[in-house]
């Protein structure tokens, strides 16, 4: 049997917990064009937002992550931060699966919207929230959030905000 064809491992997914910060941090980290965040800010993402974020397990390993948060000022709006799919587990839908899974807790409930931010060349994350209008049978709007010269001083491109909805599960 060729080795490139291995079996598709099952994949959990599951709230992560503090635990999960270090293993956040490295998959991260091996995902680019992702930013890196501080380990605290992973490890705050898995605690304080475990309920709005997903970890996806594949033979006790750190696969997938996404960290996402409700709106402060908009209960209706899931602002998803970030989405990484480890090389292992990439090709099996996992992102789209997992932001299925957040959206069907019951903390999202009441969510209507989703928000992201995409820089203009990350193809996987257009591709991503694009087929994600599309399942649900919605809009998908564009703008500027984050300029590259206004709020990054140059240093990092431009932010884009991307709104998907309103939509019902």
């Amino acid at each position: 049997m060729n080795n490139d064809n291995h079996e598709k491992a099952s994949i959990t997914l599951r709230e992560p917990t503090a635990e999960d910060g270090a293993s956040v941090f490295d998959l991260i980290s091996a995902c680019p064009p992702l930013d890196t965040n501080s380990m605290y800010c992973n490890l705050l993402q898995s605690s304080h937002f475990s309920q709005t974020s997903v970890a996806a397990e594949m033979d006790a390993n750190l696969v997938g992550f996404i960290s996402g948060y409700v709106l402060p000022k908009k209960p209706d709006t899931l602002f998803i931060w970030q989405v990484a799919v480890g090389e292992k587990a990439r090709g099996q839908g996992l992102a789209s699966r997992m932001l299925r899974h957040i959206l069907e807790r019951d903390i999202c409930k009441d969510v209507k919207y989703i928000e992201t931010t995409i820089t203009p060349d990350n193809r996987a994350s257009w591709a991503l929230f694009e087929s994600l209008a599309n399942k649900l049978n919605t809009q998908l709007n564009r703008s500027v959030m984050f300029d590259r010269q206004q709020h990054f001083a140059g240093q990092h491109e431009t932010e884009m905000l991307v709104k998907v909805g309103p939509f019902k599960l």
